[in-house]
């Protein structure tokens, strides 16, 4: 009895599924959030700066970080993702008193996240931080 083997066909259709299957595991699906950015979030207890390096009033994004860290007023440290929620841009810059997101104009405050101008609809997520002496860490 002869048992006949897989197509050349069958063969070259199933490692083309594969192939794709894999290009799109890598550059992840739509909508999954990814901003095309290679960098991965910051672990726990990376310094993201000194105190003084975060200008009162105002603000530094830290890109790599996914982090923009704030100082509403003198001594008070705050920090949010760097991602705008209403399409997932990255924000741009901290002036104003407000963070913003140049590719629609939403601004969302310095204080708490909240939304000063749409379009977006969603605060931006806080980001745990520690204040020590005068080094600011993820938490």
């Amino acid at each position: 009895m002869t048992t006949q083997g897989p197509t050349r066909r069958s063969v070259l259709l199933a490692s083309g599924a594969a192939a794709f299957a894999v290009g799109c595991a890598e550059y992840g699906g739509e909508g999954d959030g990814d901003t095309g950015s290679d960098t991965v979030e910051a672990s726990a207890g990376t310094e993201l700066a000194r105190t003084g390096e975060i200008p009162v009033g105002g603000g530094k994004i830290f890109k790599d970080e996914k982090v923009v860290v704030t100082q509403p007023k003198e001594g008070e440290f705050k920090a949010f993702t760097n991602i705008c929620t209403h399409q997932q841009c990255p924000v741009a810059n901290v002036d104003g008193g407000t963070i913003n997101c140049t590719c629609h104009g939403s601004r969302f405050s310095i204080t708490d996240g909240s939304v000063t101008n749409p379009p977006a609809t969603q605060p931006l997520a806080e980001k745990k931080i520690t204040v020590k002496g005068d080094s600011i860490r993820l938490a």
